[in-house]
């Protein structure tokens, strides 16, 4: 998993609440494989019209957020289904940070064990950052996991936390199996014991 220390790009806002997976990235391309890509499905009948045309009027439509690295979203972002798939999708299209008020609990850790963060800030706080980024088209966001702390528009930091275990996870690019790895020495020394004193069981 690529390690996530800062990250400072193009944000774009996201003013629905309730955004579930399924508009993240619909059911009928959860039979891909995650080795086959996500590109091009985010949001992909959100963004369009009824005949299957682009909508102009979608934010991420739009020439100056398009290219966005970071979403801030309205309340309760990734509710509905639990399909990792809508992690991968974000990542895939170069999302890596998503900063709401509040998230789905299965997509809030899918995105972390995706090696994405995301970022929980008030609700007065989101609407702010989103009122910027539609008065500046094209404003950056920093998300600093190793300060914790985002960087908005207009300067002003804001102090945010995830899960310490996390938070080790992805500052250090571990995924379940390297993180796990980090212990083989404690984990062979154990097995070795074991071995010892029930060798019935080898």
């Amino acid at each position: 998993m690529e390690a996530f220390t800062k990250w400072t790009a193009k944000a774009a806002p996201i003013d629905a609440a309730n955004v579930d997976t399924d508009q993240i990235v619909p059911a009928p391309f959860l039979s891909r494989i995650r080795t086959e890509g996500y590109e091009g499905l985010l949001f992909y009948r959100v963004r369009r019209n009824a005949d299957g045309s682009m909508d102009p009027d979608f934010i991420l439509n739009q020439d100056a957020f398009k290219d966005a690295g970071i979403l801030v979203a309205d309340r309760n972002f990734g509710c509905g289904s639990s399909r990792e798939n809508a992690a991968w999708t974000l990542w895939d299209n170069g999302i890596r940070s998503v900063i709401a008020p509040s998230f789905g609990d299965i997509h809030y850790n899918n995105e972390m064990n995706n090696g994405m963060v995301p970022v929980m800030l008030s609700a007065e706080i989101c609407a702010d950052l989103r009122q910027q980024l539609h008065d500046n088209p094209g404003a950056e966001i920093t998300v600093d996991l190793e300060n914790n702390v985002v960087v908005a528009p207009d300067g002003k930091p804001h102090v945010f936390s995830i899960p310490e275990f996390n938070r080790y996870r992805l500052l250090n690019g571990l995924d379940d199996v390297s993180f796990t790895l980090e212990s083989e020495t404690e984990i062979a020394a154990y097995e070795a014991k074991r071995k010892q004193e029930a060798d019935w069981l080898y």
